[in-house]
């Protein structure tokens, strides 16, 4: 692993690596005389959409297409372990946790079509002043919920929230959530949330998605974009409000939680057993086509009881694309021809909005007329009427911080550790974190 220097993102990412490690070649071949793409794939959950993506730009200009996608928690050593070899891959996934890691493997992108095509360039991540990875898609996460069920609910003689318009702030989703539980029975479900599993394919909702909230309010009270050297832990009980909130009010015992699976909350969601899922846009190929129709998804922001999180929309973040700096110069362009094909081709942008269901930031997209459907996005142009402001993912220390803020957010739910756990953690794991891998 490489020098880390300080860098900056205005859009970041929070992005759960699922699915297993899968070397799919679109073509099976290594080289070309055109020069090869081969992709390390962050976003697990699209693996499938990518392989046929990587077919067709073969279909179209000959150069080989081949990918690998890391298991669950695995990405980074995946990664390592890929970059050190003769045919390393050419195009990188990150997400802003592990681009530090990895910026003197990313190559300039400043000239690059992709970047010029960026609708706010301001989104790019940076060393410096030199744009080092660039956003293809824009995801946004929130607690999803079953429209369907809550019109059962609203309709209730019993229910105090009557509108999902009246659900503007923690105090109120809090009664909701847990009118919807004590009814469990009387609504046909299991319960208000699906289960908060800590397996590995999940853990990342907890460890992860969840601590980015009161992350991005100490980002805002330092005024800051830059990784600080400490945070404050003052929105640490917020998040014991939400966390308390989801674990006491879900499908299964507390005991549970640490083989529950994100196929197992899916599954909940997708069947109707529960009103509520902790999750994101990138489910979306998952939910798709399931009980729960397109129609009767909805998304409710992160209410923590933090002031003025009223006014607050959807979480935001991204994924980002990063050519290999140590690749030959052959296989550079080819695999920028990979990145401007997406940006052309009909076929292509029709798999990224329909298939993967992503929200990309591009000119060309938008003036093409290509605007996905997914309903979890759209969901957010509720809160963009409101102008409410979007809660930004920033970058944390390092992904080990967000695994142990895990261990320790399973240990309470478990009843086998304290929440003072988690408050050092997040505090003092954050000190202890950033001196380690960003002072020097």
């Amino acid at each position: 692993m490489n020098t880390v220097r300080k860098t900056t993102a205005v859009i970041a990412a929070a992005v759960l690596t699922m699915g297993v490690l899968s070397g799919c070649g679109g073509t099976g071949a290594s080289s070309s005389s055109q020069g090869r793409v081969y992709y390390m794939n962050q976003k697990g959950e699209n693996n499938e959409q990518f392989v046929q993506l990587g077919k067709l730009f073969t279909k179209d200009t000959g150069i080989p297409f081949d990918i690998t996608t890391a298991s669950p928690g695995n990405y980074e050593q995946t990664l390592k372990s890929e970059l050190a070899k003769t045919n390393a891959p050419t195009l990188i996934g990150l997400d802003n946790n592990d681009f530090p890691n990895w910026v003197d493997y990313c190559d300039d992108l400043s000239g690059t079509r992709m970047y010029k095509d960026l609708q706010n360039r301001d989104y790019v991540l940076k060393d410096g002043d030199t744009v080092k990875a660039i956003p293809f898609v824009l995801d946004r996460y929130g607690i999803i919920y079953n429209r369907a069920i809550l019109k059962k609910y609203f309709a209730a003689d019993w229910a105090s929230i009557h509108s999902e318009q009246e659900v503007r702030g923690f105090d109120a989703l809090k009664k909701m959530v847990e009118e919807i539980q004590a009814h469990k029975s009387d609504l046909g479900i299991k319960g208000a949330f699906t289960s908060a599993g800590f397996e590995a394919s999940s853990r990342p909702r907890y460890g992860d998605m969840l601590p980015h909230i009161p992350v991005f309010y100490e980002y805002r009270d330092q005024n800051t974009t830059v990784i600080p050297s400490k945070v404050s832990g003052k929105y640490v009980p917020n998040l014991k409000k939400i966390f308390d909130l989801m674990i006491k009010n879900e499908t299964v015992a507390p005991t549970q939680l640490s083989g529950a699976t994100l196929d197992d909350a899916i599954s909940e969601f997708a069947l109707g057993d529960a009103a509520f899922i902790e999750m994101g846009s990138w489910a979306y190929p998952q939910l798709r086509g399931k009980k729960v129709s397109d129609k009767d998804m909805g998304v409710f922001p992160l209410y923590m009881g933090i002031p003025g999180e009223e006014n607050s929309g959807l979480t935001i973040s991204s994924n980002y694309f990063a050519i290999n700096s140590k690749a030959s110069q052959k296989d550079k362009d080819a695999t920028k021809k990979f990145l401007d094909w997406m940006l052309d081709n009909d076929g292509a942008r029709k798999i990224v909005t329909d298939t993967m269901g992503f929200e990309t930031p591009f000119k060309s997209y938008a003036k093409a007329g290509f605007k996905t459907k997914n309903p979890i996005l759209r969901a957010n142009d509720v809160y963009a009427k409101r102008n409410c402001y979007d809660l930004v993912i920033r970058p944390l220390p390092t992904a080990q911080w967000a695994l142990t803020m895990a261990d320790a957010m399973l240990e309470y739910a478990q009843g086998t550790g304290p929440w003072s756990k988690v408050e050092s953690s997040f505090v003092d794991g954050w000190t202890s974190e950033y001196n380690t891998v960003h002072k020097s």
